[in-house]
């Protein structure tokens, strides 16, 4: 990144969190190439913008599809990650970090 300058703005963009319990469906993408969009403008317009994103790791959602599917909400997390990371790949999403709620960071 560039050193900001005193006209360059630091911006830092998340958007909704999806639930770690099932594939992406049109709606989370179309949020996602949305804020998409508006970062790459920003940082073409020489400012210093973020893009953040994570899977929703925590509540009912996750655990009853665990339930559901016979395996534990770990594996399902780390299964759902993995799928949701490639497909915001396909579509050429372009996060500065894009993580899960579930991890050791965000644990602390």
């Amino acid at each position: 990144m560039d050193i900001p300058t005193k006209n360059t703005r630091k911006i830092l963009v998340t958007q909704a969190l999806p639930y770690a319990n099932a594939p992406l469906h049109l709606g989370h993408i179309l949020e996602a190439v949305q804020t998409d969009i508006w970062t790459r403008f920003q940082n073409l317009n020489g400012n210093m913008c973020q893009f953040f994103c994570a899977d929703d790791t925590h509540g009912t959602p996750v655990m009853l599809k665990a339930k559901e599917m016979g395996i534990s909400p770990e594996e399902l997390i780390k299964d759902v990650f993995e799928n949701h990371k490639s497909t915001y790949e396909l579509y050429g999403i372009d996060f500065t970090n894009f993580y899960t709620t579930h991890s050791e960071e965000n644990k602390k």
